[in-house]
């Protein structure tokens, strides 16, 4: 007899076992930490900041000024406006930054034309410098 309540107290608790670790299961399915949809949105964040900087650079070059300065220096548009897209994403962002910052100065009248010019020739010189190292 001892044996066979041994028998089935160990049954009974193997049951137990198995009913809880498929009920701990269950619930780690029903509430994950991150959605599949929250996922891919993350997945698609990196690619969407660097087209927005990608923008924000090739709009202030594209910009009268920016044509403008483009011509002054003898830099041909289609150049340049690849080697935006072949910048890395660190120097994209800190040139969109700065072109921003240089729209906005210009459009709250804190800069002059020539400034604008100045500083577009800055960010063209390092668009042709950062090429030359790659």
């Amino acid at each position: 007899m001892n044996f066979r309540l041994k028998r089935c107290a160990f049954m009974l608790a193997f049951a137990a076992l198995a009913s809880l670790a498929s009920t701990a299961a269950a619930a780690q399915e029903q509430h994950h930490v991150v959605s599949s949809g929250e996922l891919r949105q993350d997945a698609a964040q990196p690619a969407q900041t660097r087209h927005a900087n990608e923008q924000a650079v090739r709009s202030l070059l594209s910009s009268d000024a920016g044509q403008k300065a483009l011509k002054s220096s003898g830099v041909d548009y289609q150049k340049v406006d690849r080697a935006v897209g072949q910048l890395n994403d660190e120097d994209l962002g800190k040139l969109a930054r700065r072109s921003q910052q240089a729209q906005s100065d210009f459009a709250a009248g804190r800069l002059s034309d020539r400034d604008l010019l100045w500083i577009i020739l800055i960010i063209v010189a390092v668009l042709i410098v950062a090429l030359a190292v790659r």
